[in-house]
């Protein structure tokens, strides 16, 4: 009876350990509803940009981190959210890409798929559980890069 019993226990810890977490943005769920998310986004210092903002879509900015957040929605329900960062340089973006790869892969425990990967022009994609997260990064005459977060469903 015991062997039984921790058998069981041993089924139960293994189907809880198993289990995928949903795909979500820095900790907040993509199942979440627009006002959700801007409320944990207000909460974690992020305002909206209305002269940036439109119909369907949030630009959210904190000036303590070097990114603005936009947020695709279609009534109450999340599309995708996209990370820009603000960085000054073509050596400055090249590191942020690669710390951000590098956590990223760290954190899915995977590697990417990187269709393009040269100097001044890299694209990152992670296959998340239910979601695709993409990191790109172009230095033409402005360097640029963002990180993007889309739901399977969609794409």
């Amino acid at each position: 009876m015991k062997k039984l019993a921790f058998f069981l226990m041993g089924l139960l810890m293994l189907a809880a350990c198993s289990e995928q977490t949903p795909f979500a943005y820095r900790g907040l769920p993509f199942t979440l509803s627009t006002t959700q998310l801007l409320d944990s986004m207000r909460a974690r210092g992020f305002d909206i940009d209305s002269a940036a903002s439109s119909q369907t879509t949030m630009v959210l900015a904190n000036p303590a981190v070097r990114y603005r957040v936009l947020v695709a929605y279609s009534g109450d329900k999340l599309l995708a959210i996209q990370e820009n960062y603000l960085l000054s340089t073509n050596d400055s973006t090249r590191r942020m890409w690669q710390q951000v790869r590098d956590g990223l892969e760290k954190e899915l425990g995977e590697w990417p798929n990187c269709p393009i990967l040269k100097d001044d022009h890299k694209v990152a994609n992670f296959d998340a559980t239910d979601g695709i997260i993409s990191v790109t990064l172009e230095n033409t005459y402005r360097p640029t890069m963002m990180v993007k977060y889309t739901p399977k469903s969609q794409r």
